[in-house]
């Protein structure tokens, strides 16, 4: 039996964080997870049962991430053939190197029978925000800014309401939502996760998408993510429920920060809403 010396010891480890390194670094960024949630949903509209939506999130066209990850993104997406796409802010890290032109190069390619929309972040703040909204418009993209858009189908209605940048202090909610009736059915597209707790107070909100805070990024298996952003610690990934609200945080398709993920695949989802609870 080989002894375990600690010279092998530090070899071995050495290999170990190598290989992590290496995985994190080079494979996981890219390996894109096409993620299908069934939503049961209340006071869903019999019209809308079955609708889908494909989410889009936290592209961050910039220095970390490379054009090809998200051409794979938005090419999943245009797969989906869903029947609404959503694109949930940080749609840049910087505008500097021809990011506004390769956004609308990228967007411009991603069709949905009920439109494509989008909202802006606190990276798209950072950045530029004109120019960024400029260039999601030049996309064919709608950009929701405090706004709402009516969808109709089989003569029922859905409202879908976007926030400006929560961190930034640019969202209204009243604003977004005004207009729209007290038994109205409204997905809120919101970056920032953390602020279901506010949107939960408003009964007409049943379902919230958000992005943001990457998932964590980098989980460490029997701990969980080692850092997330403001507005997004409480909810970083995945499905919750907030009292009647659903709650969905994406993982996102870019970086920030490190170019590295672990345990933590980008992610393009695709929900279909069901009636239910």
């Amino acid at each position: 039996m080989a002894i375990l010396t600690r010279r092998r010891f530090l070899c071995a480890s050495l290999a170990a964080l190598a290989g992590g390194y290496g995985y994190a670094r080079l494979l996981e960024p890219g390996w894109l997870e096409i993620a299908h949630v069934e939503l049961p949903l209340r006071k869903l509209p019999d019209a809308f049962a079955g609708l889908t939506i494909a989410q889009l999130s936290d592209l961050h066209f910039g220095p970390l991430v490379p054009l090809s990850y998200i051409e794979s993104a938005v090419d999943a997406a245009n797969e989906m053939n869903a029947d609404l796409i959503v694109i949930t802010g940080d749609n840049v890290s910087r505008i500097d190197h021809g990011e506004p032109d390769m956004l609308v190069q990228s967007l411009s390619r991603l069709r949905a029978p009920l439109g494509v929309h989008a909202i802006l972040g606190n990276h798209d703040w950072w950045a530029g925000a004109r120019v960024v909204n400029e260039a999601i418009r030049r996309a064919g993209v709608n950009v929701l800014s405090n706004q709402h858009v009516t969808l109709s189908r089989g003569g029922r209605t859905l409202y879908l309401a976007g926030l400006d940048d929560v961190w930034m202090g640019k969202h209204d909610l009243a604003a977004a939502l005004s207009g729209i009736p007290a038994n109205g059915f409204v997905i809120a597209l919101v970056h920032e996760p953390d602020y279901a707790d506010f949107v939960a107070n408003d009964s007409r909100v049943v379902l919230q998408l958000s992005g943001h805070a990457h998932g964590g990024q980098v989980r460490v298996p029997f701990y969980g993510h080692v850092w997330c952003p403001p507005w997004g610690r409480k909810y970083p990934g995945g499905l919750f429920r907030i009292n009647d609200l659903t709650l969905y945080t994406n993982r996102g398709v870019g970086m920030v920060s490190w170019q590295v993920r672990f345990a933590c695949r980008p992610e393009v989802t695709l929900f279909t809403l069901t009636p239910g609870d």
